[in-house]
């Protein structure tokens, strides 16, 4: 299991980024992913680097990524403090392999199955579909 899943954002309005009048649909995602790792138990923290530029400057992996390529790699994603993402915030998928979450906690919802009509045998009244 991993011990740390650490977000190094660039910089933003608020800690999540999920603020103002035009919210980036990436940056909603993502906060909603976070949310539910912590629900399962998995601690995320994230920096912003507008308001916390302190976090960037004492991790010497996160400084050295910012040297090299500016600020082009943010956001950053690290586990267990090894860069894993770059430039792009992960999807839940991902999430879920990086930080290596046990499947115990996974669950997962069902797809829909396509009903059928007693009247028409396929999936609409007519049959036709």
């Amino acid at each position: 299991m991993i011990k740390s899943v650490e977000v190094f954002d660039p910089a933003m309005c608020c800690s999540t980024g999920v603020c103002g009048p035009a919210v980036d649909p990436a940056l909603a995602r993502f906060a909603g992913d976070v949310e539910w790792l912590s629900r399962h138990g998995l601690k995320v923290e994230r920096f912003n680097l507008g308001q916390e530029p302190g976090a960037f400057a004492e991790r010497a992996v996160v400084r050295e990524a910012l040297v090299a390529k500016g600020q082009s790699c943010l956001p950053l994603t690290l586990v267990d403090g090894q860069i894993v993402r770059e430039g792009a915030y992960p999807t839940r998928d991902e999430l879920v392999v990086l930080a290596h979450v046990p499947v115990s906690v996974l669950s997962y919802s069902p797809l829909p199955v396509a009903k059928t009509s007693p009247a028409g045998g396929g999936c609409c009244p007519t049959g036709s579909c």
